[in-house]
Protein backbone atom coordinates (compact mmCIF):
# COMPACT_ATOMS: atom_id res chain seq x y z
CA UNK A 1 0.00 0.00 0.00
CA UNK A 2 1.43 3.35 -1.12
CA UNK A 3 0.16 6.47 0.63
CA UNK A 4 0.06 9.77 -1.23
CA UNK A 5 0.75 11.44 2.10
CA UNK A 6 0.50 15.13 1.07
CA UNK A 7 -2.85 14.57 -0.64
CA UNK A 8 -4.15 12.70 2.39
CA UNK A 9 -3.08 15.19 5.05
CA UNK A 10 -4.44 18.08 3.00
CA UNK A 11 -7.71 16.20 2.73
CA UNK A 12 -7.70 15.58 6.48
CA UNK A 13 -6.88 19.21 7.23
CA UNK A 14 -9.87 20.49 5.27
CA UNK A 15 -12.17 17.59 6.14
CA UNK A 16 -11.81 17.53 9.93
CA UNK A 17 -12.90 20.63 11.91
CA UNK A 18 -10.08 22.76 13.29
CA UNK A 19 -11.88 22.63 16.63
CA UNK A 20 -10.06 19.30 17.09
CA UNK A 21 -7.20 20.43 19.32
CA UNK A 22 -4.32 19.15 21.42
CA UNK A 23 -4.41 19.38 25.24
CA UNK A 24 -2.51 22.69 24.84
CA UNK A 25 -5.03 24.03 22.32
CA UNK A 26 -3.10 23.59 19.04
CA UNK A 27 -5.02 22.27 16.02
CA UNK A 28 -4.46 18.56 15.35
CA UNK A 29 -7.27 18.01 12.85
CA UNK A 30 -4.88 17.00 10.05
CA UNK A 31 -2.98 14.62 12.34
CA UNK A 32 -6.06 12.86 13.64
CA UNK A 33 -7.77 12.81 10.25
CA UNK A 34 -4.69 11.38 8.53
CA UNK A 35 -4.17 8.66 11.14
CA UNK A 36 -7.84 7.66 11.10
CA UNK A 37 -7.97 7.54 7.29
CA UNK A 38 -4.85 5.38 7.07
CA UNK A 39 -5.75 3.05 9.92
CA UNK A 40 -9.25 2.49 8.51
CA UNK A 41 -7.85 1.73 5.05
CA UNK A 42 -5.17 -0.60 6.44
CA UNK A 43 -7.79 -2.48 8.45
CA UNK A 44 -10.05 -2.84 5.40
CA UNK A 45 -7.40 -3.73 2.80
CA UNK A 46 -4.87 -5.55 5.02
CA UNK A 47 -1.62 -4.75 3.20
CA UNK A 48 1.52 -6.70 4.05
CA UNK A 49 3.65 -3.63 3.30
CA UNK A 50 3.04 0.08 3.74
CA UNK A 51 4.94 3.14 2.47
CA UNK A 52 4.15 6.80 3.10
CA UNK A 53 5.48 8.90 0.20
CA UNK A 54 6.45 12.58 0.38
CA UNK A 55 6.78 15.65 -1.80
CA UNK A 56 10.39 16.79 -1.49
CA UNK A 57 9.60 19.30 -4.22
CA UNK A 58 5.90 20.04 -4.62
CA UNK A 59 6.49 22.06 -7.84
CA UNK A 60 9.51 20.47 -9.57
CA UNK A 61 11.65 22.64 -11.84
CA UNK A 62 11.38 20.25 -14.79
CA UNK A 63 7.58 20.52 -14.76
CA UNK A 64 7.61 24.30 -14.39
CA UNK A 65 10.10 24.56 -17.24
CA UNK A 66 7.74 22.56 -19.45
CA UNK A 67 4.54 24.41 -18.47
CA UNK A 68 5.19 27.57 -16.39
CA UNK A 69 1.57 27.69 -15.18
CA UNK A 70 2.04 24.36 -13.37
CA UNK A 71 0.63 24.87 -9.86
CA UNK A 72 1.30 28.59 -10.21
CA UNK A 73 -2.07 29.42 -8.66
CA UNK A 74 -0.96 27.67 -5.47
CA UNK A 75 2.05 29.94 -4.89
CA UNK A 76 2.53 33.11 -2.88
CA UNK A 77 3.97 36.29 -4.42
CA UNK A 78 7.43 35.06 -3.46
CA UNK A 79 6.92 31.73 -5.19
CA UNK A 80 6.52 29.62 -2.04
CA UNK A 81 3.67 27.19 -1.57
CA UNK A 82 0.53 28.88 -0.27
CA UNK A 83 0.15 26.44 2.60
CA UNK A 84 -2.18 27.11 5.54
CA UNK A 85 0.04 28.13 8.48
CA UNK A 86 -1.74 25.65 10.76
CA UNK A 87 -0.82 22.69 8.54
CA UNK A 88 3.02 22.64 8.54
CA UNK A 89 3.36 22.02 12.30
CA UNK A 90 0.89 19.15 11.99
CA UNK A 91 2.85 17.58 9.13
CA UNK A 92 5.88 17.53 11.42
CA UNK A 93 3.83 15.68 14.03
CA UNK A 94 2.55 13.18 11.44
CA UNK A 95 6.13 12.40 10.39
CA UNK A 96 7.20 11.92 14.01
CA UNK A 97 4.28 9.56 14.56
CA UNK A 98 5.07 7.52 11.44
CA UNK A 99 8.71 7.23 12.56
CA UNK A 100 7.69 6.04 16.03
CA UNK A 101 5.27 3.53 14.53
CA UNK A 102 7.96 2.24 12.17
CA UNK A 103 6.09 2.98 8.94
CA UNK A 104 8.43 3.41 5.95
CA UNK A 105 8.60 6.99 4.66
CA UNK A 106 10.33 8.02 1.43
CA UNK A 107 10.67 11.00 -0.90
CA UNK A 108 13.01 11.98 -3.73
CA UNK A 109 14.84 15.28 -4.15
CA UNK A 110 13.37 17.40 -6.93
CA UNK A 111 10.26 15.24 -7.25
CA UNK A 112 6.72 14.89 -6.00
CA UNK A 113 5.12 12.05 -4.10
CA UNK A 114 3.42 11.07 -7.38
CA UNK A 115 6.82 10.27 -8.89
CA UNK A 116 7.85 8.21 -5.88
CA UNK A 117 4.58 6.29 -6.12
CA UNK A 118 5.07 5.82 -9.86
CA UNK A 119 8.52 4.36 -9.29
CA UNK A 120 7.53 2.05 -6.44
CA UNK A 121 4.41 0.82 -8.24
CA UNK A 122 6.33 0.22 -11.46
CA UNK A 123 9.06 -1.86 -9.86
CA UNK A 124 6.66 -3.97 -7.81
CA UNK A 125 5.74 -7.41 -9.17
CA UNK A 126 2.75 -8.03 -6.89
CA UNK A 127 -0.48 -6.25 -6.09
CA UNK A 128 -0.31 -2.55 -5.20
CA UNK A 129 -2.93 -0.24 -3.70
CA UNK A 130 -2.34 3.51 -4.09
CA UNK A 131 -4.25 5.61 -1.56
CA UNK A 132 -4.80 9.14 -2.85
CA UNK A 133 -7.22 11.95 -3.56
CA UNK A 134 -5.32 12.89 -6.74
CA UNK A 135 -6.80 11.79 -10.08
CA UNK A 136 -3.38 12.05 -11.75
CA UNK A 137 -2.42 8.71 -10.21
CA UNK A 138 -5.15 6.93 -12.16
CA UNK A 139 -2.51 6.65 -14.90
CA UNK A 140 -0.82 3.95 -12.83
CA UNK A 141 -3.73 1.51 -12.71
CA UNK A 142 -2.85 -1.83 -14.22
CA UNK A 143 -4.93 -4.97 -14.07
CA UNK A 144 -1.86 -7.18 -14.52
CA UNK A 145 -0.21 -6.37 -11.17
CA UNK A 146 -2.79 -5.49 -10.22
CA UNK A 147 -2.25 -1.84 -9.38
CA UNK A 148 -5.36 -0.12 -8.04
CA UNK A 149 -6.08 3.41 -6.92
CA UNK A 150 -8.17 3.74 -3.76
CA UNK A 151 -9.71 7.13 -4.38
CA UNK A 152 -10.22 9.04 -1.14
CA UNK A 153 -12.58 11.56 -2.75
CA UNK A 154 -15.05 8.72 -3.33
CA UNK A 155 -14.78 6.95 0.03
CA UNK A 156 -11.84 4.81 -1.08
CA UNK A 157 -13.56 3.51 -4.21
CA UNK A 158 -11.11 1.14 -5.92
CA UNK A 159 -10.15 2.03 -9.48
CA UNK A 160 -8.70 -0.49 -11.87
CA UNK A 161 -8.58 -0.18 -15.63
CA UNK A 162 -12.28 -0.96 -16.05
CA UNK A 163 -13.35 1.70 -13.55
CA UNK A 164 -11.16 4.38 -15.16
CA UNK A 165 -12.56 3.46 -18.56
CA UNK A 166 -16.15 3.56 -17.30
CA UNK A 167 -15.73 6.96 -15.63
CA UNK A 168 -13.72 8.78 -18.30
CA UNK A 169 -14.30 6.81 -21.49
CA UNK A 170 -10.60 6.15 -22.04
CA UNK A 171 -8.29 3.14 -21.89
CA UNK A 172 -7.63 2.43 -18.24
CA UNK A 173 -3.99 3.53 -18.16
CA UNK A 174 -4.36 6.66 -20.31
CA UNK A 175 -5.32 9.27 -17.74
CA UNK A 176 -2.10 11.30 -18.12
CA UNK A 177 -2.67 11.70 -21.86
CA UNK A 178 -6.33 12.56 -21.30
CA UNK A 179 -5.32 15.27 -18.77
CA UNK A 180 -2.87 16.85 -21.23
CA UNK A 181 -5.62 17.28 -23.82
CA UNK A 182 -8.51 18.24 -21.56
CA UNK A 183 -6.43 20.21 -19.10
CA UNK A 184 -6.44 20.13 -15.31
CA UNK A 185 -7.21 23.44 -13.57
CA UNK A 186 -6.21 22.03 -10.19
CA UNK A 187 -2.62 21.70 -11.48
CA UNK A 188 -2.59 24.73 -13.77
CA UNK A 189 -2.44 22.50 -16.85
CA UNK A 190 -4.24 24.50 -19.57
CA UNK A 191 -5.11 21.73 -22.02
CA UNK A 192 -5.76 22.20 -25.74
CA UNK A 193 -8.08 25.13 -26.38
CA UNK A 194 -11.47 23.91 -27.53
CA UNK A 195 -10.87 20.28 -26.57
CA UNK A 196 -13.18 19.00 -23.83
CA UNK A 197 -13.60 15.66 -22.11
CA UNK A 198 -15.41 13.85 -24.92
CA UNK A 199 -12.99 14.95 -27.62
CA UNK A 200 -9.99 14.20 -25.39
CA UNK A 201 -11.35 10.73 -24.67
CA UNK A 202 -11.97 10.08 -28.38
CA UNK A 203 -8.44 11.16 -29.28
CA UNK A 204 -6.78 9.04 -26.62
CA UNK A 205 -8.91 6.04 -27.53
CA UNK A 206 -7.98 6.43 -31.20
CA UNK A 207 -4.28 7.37 -31.00
CA UNK A 208 -3.19 6.00 -27.62
CA UNK A 209 -1.12 8.91 -26.39
CA UNK A 210 0.11 12.41 -27.23
CA UNK A 211 3.02 10.99 -29.22
CA UNK A 212 0.54 9.07 -31.33
CA UNK A 213 -1.51 12.21 -31.92
CA UNK A 214 1.56 14.19 -33.00
CA UNK A 215 2.57 11.39 -35.37
CA UNK A 216 -0.91 11.44 -36.89
CA UNK A 217 -0.69 15.21 -37.35
CA UNK A 218 2.68 14.78 -39.06
CA UNK A 219 1.22 12.18 -41.41
CA UNK A 220 -1.30 14.65 -42.78
CA UNK A 221 -4.10 12.13 -42.38
CA UNK A 222 -7.58 13.26 -41.33
CA UNK A 223 -8.57 9.81 -40.07
CA UNK A 224 -9.54 9.50 -36.42
CA UNK A 225 -9.85 13.23 -35.65
CA UNK A 226 -13.26 14.41 -34.38
CA UNK A 227 -14.70 17.34 -36.29
CA UNK A 228 -12.55 20.46 -35.90
CA UNK A 229 -10.08 18.76 -33.55
CA UNK A 230 -7.20 18.54 -36.01
CA UNK A 231 -6.91 22.30 -36.42
CA UNK A 232 -7.07 22.80 -32.63
CA UNK A 233 -4.30 20.26 -32.10
CA UNK A 234 -2.15 21.80 -34.83
CA UNK A 235 -2.46 25.16 -33.06
CA UNK A 236 -1.37 23.54 -29.80
CA UNK A 237 1.72 21.71 -31.12
CA UNK A 238 4.17 23.59 -28.89
CA UNK A 239 2.11 22.77 -25.82
CA UNK A 240 1.67 19.13 -26.82
CA UNK A 241 5.43 18.75 -27.23
CA UNK A 242 6.12 19.61 -23.59
CA UNK A 243 2.96 18.97 -21.55
CA UNK A 244 3.40 15.18 -21.17
CA UNK A 245 6.44 15.87 -18.98
CA UNK A 246 4.05 17.54 -16.55
CA UNK A 247 1.24 15.00 -16.48
CA UNK A 248 3.18 11.75 -16.68
CA UNK A 249 4.65 10.56 -13.40
CA UNK A 250 8.29 9.53 -13.26
CA UNK A 251 8.67 5.76 -12.95
CA UNK A 252 12.41 5.22 -12.64
CA UNK A 253 13.74 7.21 -9.69
CA UNK A 254 16.82 5.73 -7.95
CA UNK A 255 15.02 5.06 -4.69
CA UNK A 256 16.66 3.06 -1.91
CA UNK A 257 15.45 -0.37 -0.88
CA UNK A 258 12.90 0.05 1.88
CA UNK A 259 12.08 -1.88 5.02
CA UNK A 260 8.39 -1.48 4.28
CA UNK A 261 6.79 -4.42 6.09
CA UNK A 262 3.72 -3.31 7.99
CA UNK A 263 4.95 -3.10 11.60
CA UNK A 264 3.72 -5.68 14.09
CA UNK A 265 4.31 -3.24 16.94
CA UNK A 266 5.58 0.33 17.30
CA UNK A 267 9.26 0.80 16.51
CA UNK A 268 9.67 3.27 19.39
CA UNK A 269 6.89 2.76 21.96
CA UNK A 270 8.26 5.41 24.33
CA UNK A 271 8.33 8.07 21.61
CA UNK A 272 4.84 7.09 20.49
CA UNK A 273 3.50 7.38 24.02
CA UNK A 274 5.12 10.81 24.41
CA UNK A 275 3.57 11.99 21.14
CA UNK A 276 0.19 10.61 22.19
CA UNK A 277 0.28 12.48 25.49
CA UNK A 278 1.65 15.71 24.02
CA UNK A 279 -0.84 15.95 21.17
CA UNK A 280 -3.85 14.10 22.57
CA UNK A 281 -3.67 11.23 20.08
CA UNK A 282 -4.61 8.29 22.29
CA UNK A 283 -7.76 7.32 20.35
CA UNK A 284 -6.44 7.56 16.77
CA UNK A 285 -3.19 5.81 17.72
CA UNK A 286 -5.11 3.03 19.43
CA UNK A 287 -7.14 2.57 16.25
CA UNK A 288 -3.93 2.51 14.18
CA UNK A 289 -2.36 -0.13 16.44
CA UNK A 290 -5.55 -2.20 16.30
CA UNK A 291 -5.44 -2.05 12.49
CA UNK A 292 -1.85 -3.30 12.51
CA UNK A 293 -2.79 -6.12 14.86
CA UNK A 294 -5.76 -7.10 12.70
CA UNK A 295 -3.55 -7.46 9.63
CA UNK A 296 -1.03 -9.66 11.40
CA UNK A 297 -3.76 -11.77 13.04
CA UNK A 298 -5.21 -12.89 9.69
Amino acid sequence: MLLDSPALWYRAFYGVPDSVRSPQGEPVNAVRGFLDLVSRTVKEQRPARLVATLDLDWRPAFRVAAVPSYKLHRTTEGGAEAEPPELAPQVAVILEVLAALGVAVVGAEGHEADDVIGTLASRETGAVDIVTGDRDLLQLVNDVGPVRVLYAVEKMKPYGEAEVSAKHGIPGRSYAEFAVLRGDPSDGLPGVKGVGEKTAAALVSRFGDVDGILAALDSGSEDGFPGGARAKLEAARDYLAVAPAVSRVVRDLPLPELDDALPRAPKDPAALLALSDRWGLESPLERFLQAMEAVHAR
